[in-house]
């Protein structure tokens, strides 16, 4: 189906066109003055310099134009075209054209959302986390605005593979297998005669390790012979010493089953579990082919690429591909991934998503990737930085010990606070409290942290978030189990008729009007979510859309209504209505309870 918009637009384009000037002149915009109309066009005022022409009187053709449709019966599509001076055309939109165009999303599966003719291909790097290390606050915005890009790419209709992109390669390794050896110098891992199978078990816990990698990196710091053996321990392992590769395997294990954990409570999933050290044999081929291209060479011993461009307001330091010591960086890992990625994928685009303060790094891999040949002019790079998460100190947010707060604790908190809310309805059982509070704590979580713009930083407030009023997810959430509560007590009066038979009617008021013309906007407002990658555009239509569901629920009557094809006109605007708010949790990555 064609967005909406679109439609109204070329109704109003045949109509200057008619009129005898430019059809690009009639491009239709929902109004700034909803007073006064619900669309506007704003042409007439732009075509007065090239015709020489008052807009009013530019304005004045194209609406008689517009009455002189359809044989003078007027426009299939506005009710109302009103000129105002200096040239301004007020529109309101045909309630039977508004009723066909909601009709046909509710027979599309998709609710009216095309697909591609040509998926691209995209790969999703995010999530980031480092193997041996807790997952903590920082890694909650990676992780829940990489999954809804991901979730909003798909349903879009592109190919999209994503990748957590694992920090397990490079000194921080080397620490913990330091560490390790100095507290269980008897395992055969550290034993150069060892020759058998080494053990399935791991010989420390997760817990071990996050303790282990903090105490390891702070005597590094402190004892220079601790941070050579570090060092050395980490050239070892790169050059793939047999022991210390099987126990960075082991390493490996334990952190990524504790991270599933973490992150399958954030609903968030990856296809690829691919790390630094997946692209390690990738680098040597590459840098050789970075120096027989000529696009790297020896700066004060380190390997460079030269990224700067005249256009550049700041300075653009250039891209270290490799230190004076020949180890590599995470750019060079970053090069080499990318390498990987079009050899292995043929990705139409790659896109990151990190932290803000990262933007410089990325827009030196992405020019030294460009000028090196790695990647084509038709791959495209994007890096989507996002801001901190703040306490209501305005500072990023921590314990009350002042510590960075672990993911899960972080994850607890909000669920403790959700659970002592939904437990007030003394009609859901203990069990089902506790299910449905995770999935309510999750919405506020996630709708907390989608519903701002990924480069802004926010204030992370536990009560506001777990609100079940205002702009909270609890209260997306609470629109939704209102509306299939409806439907139920309608399917239990009407025998069970499926709501998805009935047919939406003619508005029977402004406020119906107004909640079906958000519905129509849906497709254009996916279009642009994932054209800009922006999950708070999600957010803001469907608190709208609450919100207005909500003004029409309390104006209406819909399960005393004695019509019954009035009633049955309600239910499927209703159905249609929770089937749209549900597409859009869907990709936010949270779902509703059956009730709270």
């Amino acid at each position: 189906m064609e967005q909406f918009l679109n439609l109204i637009s070329k109704e109003m384009e045949s109509a200057f066109e008619a009129a005898g000037y430019d059809s690009a002149l009639g491009r239709v915009t929902v109004s700034n003055r909803p007073d006064l109309c619900e669309y506007q066009c704003n042409g007439a005022m732009a075509g007065a310099k090239r015709y020489r022409k008052a807009p009013f009187m530019i304005a004045d053709d194209v609406a008689g134009a517009l009455a002189a449709k359809n044989d003078g019966t007027g426009s299939a599509v506005f009710s109302k075209v009103e000129v105002v001076k200096p040239g301004f055309l007020n529109l309101d939109v045909k309630e039977s054209f508004l009723q066909s165009y909601l009709q046909q999303m509710s027979a599309d599966d998709r609710l009216g959302m095309p697909l591609p003719e040509k998926p691209e291909k995209i790969i999703i790097d995010y999530g980031g986390p480092n193997v041996a290390k807790p997952l903590h606050v920082g890694h909650l915005r990676s992780a829940v605005i990489g999954e809804a890009v991901k979730r909003i790419a798909r349903f879009h209709g592109e190919d999209v593979i994503s990748d957590i992109h694992l920090g397990d390669w490079g000194l921080q390794m080397g620490l913990v297998i330091t560490e390790l050896k100095k507290r269980m110098p008897g395992l055969p891992y550290f034993d150069p005669s060892f020759e058998g199978e080494y053990p399935d078990e791991a010989p420390f816990t997760v817990s071990e390790l996050e303790e282990i990698y903090p105490f390891a990196s702070a005597r590094s710091k402190q004892d220079p012979e601790y941070y050579a053996e570090a060092m050395d321990n980490t050239r070892r392992l790169q050059d793939g010493e047999r022991g210390l590769y099987a126990l960075w395997q082991k390493i490996v294990a334990v952190s990524v089953a504790d991270m599933k954990r973490n992150y399958e409570n954030l609903d968030v999933s990856f296809d690829l579990w691919n790390g630094e050290a997946s692209v390690h044999p990738v680098i040597p081929g590459m840098v050789e082919e970075m120096k027989k291209g000529g696009y790297a060479y020896e700066s004060q011993g380190a390997l460079v690429i030269d990224v700067a461009e005249e256009t550049d307001s700041k300075e653009i330091p250039p891209c270290i591909v490799l230190k004076s010591d020949g180890a590599s960086l995470y750019t060079t890992t970053d090069l080499a991934t990318i390498k990987e990625r079009v050899e292995k994928y043929h990705p139409d685009k790659i896109i990151y998503i990190t932290d803000k303060r990262q933007e410089l790094h990325f827009t030196q891999v992405f020019r030294a990737a460009a000028k090196s040949g790695l990647v084509d002019q038709d791959t495209e790079l994007v890096h989507i930085g996002f801001g901190t998460m703040n306490g209501k100190d305005g500072k990023p947010f921590k314990t009350r010990e002042g510590g960075v707060m672990r993911l899960e604790h972080l994850i607890a908190d909000i669920d403790t606070e959700m659970l002592s809310k939904i437990s007030t309805n003394p009609e859901i059982p203990a069990e089902e409290a506790e299910q449905t509070s995770r999935q309510v704590a999750l919405a506020a979580l996630k709708y907390g942290d989608l519903s701002n713009q990924a480069s802004k930083d926010y204030v992370f407030d536990i009560e506001k978030f777990t609100s079940f009023e205002g702009d909270t997810g609890p209260y997306i959430l609470y629109t939704i189990v209102r509306m299939r509560s409806i439907m139920q007590r309608y399917a239990e009066q009407s025998g069970a008729k499926d709501p998805a038979s009935l047919r939406t009617g003619l508005p029977a008021g402004p406020v119906e009007k107004k909640l079906m013309m958000d519905i129509a906007g849906f497709n254009a407002m996916m279009e642009g979510a994932y054209a800009d990658c922006a999950p708070h555009r999600v957010c803001a239509y469907i608190y709208q859309l609450s919100n207005d569901f909500n003004s029409f629920y309390h104006a209406t009557r819909i399960l005393t209504e004695q019509d019954q094809a009035q009633k049955e006109s309600w239910i499927a605007l209703l159905y249609l209505t929770e089937r749209v708010l549900s597409r859009c949790i869907d990709v936010l990555g949270f779902s509703a309870p059956s009730r709270m």
